[in-house]
């Protein structure tokens, strides 16, 4: 190819290959813009579950709380059927003595007395 053919070809491929390198810039301020924005964007999420992680730590323990209550309120009430149902069974129990009880010291007099009378009981 003669020289005065690659000076034209050269020549007429200048504006296209200027458009392209125009065009390289351009995608390059594109694409630096997106990675600023994309860092931005990645910043903003990082300081937003920092945020939401914080919030809910302190919300823990009252959301713990509240979950808990129902169960501590079922326990509560089951301790004190408990407690009356014993204290039934003690009032029942102490009934019994007293109502046994003179019975029981007369044959304790009883037996207390026979070894003063002289008289022992058989084995």
């Amino acid at each position: 190819m003669p020289a005065d053919r690659m000076a034209e070809r050269a020549a007429e491929l200048e504006p296209a290959l200027a458009r392209l390198a125009d065009a390289q810039q351009q995608v390059a301020r594109i694409r630096a813009a997106a990675e600023e924005t994309a860092e931005a964007l990645r910043q903003n999420a990082i300081r937003e579950a920092e945020h939401l992680l914080a919030d809910a730590r302190e919300q823990a323990p009252e959301i713990r709380r509240q979950a808990a209550e129902p169960l501590l309120r079922a326990a509560r009430q089951e301790a004190a059927a408990l407690r009356a149902a014993g204290d039934r069974t003690a009032s029942v129990i102490r009934e019994r003595a007293r109502e046994r009880m003179p019975h029981l010291v007369d044959l304790a007099v009883a037996d207390a007395m026979r070894p003063a009378r002289g008289t022992a009981a058989e084995p």
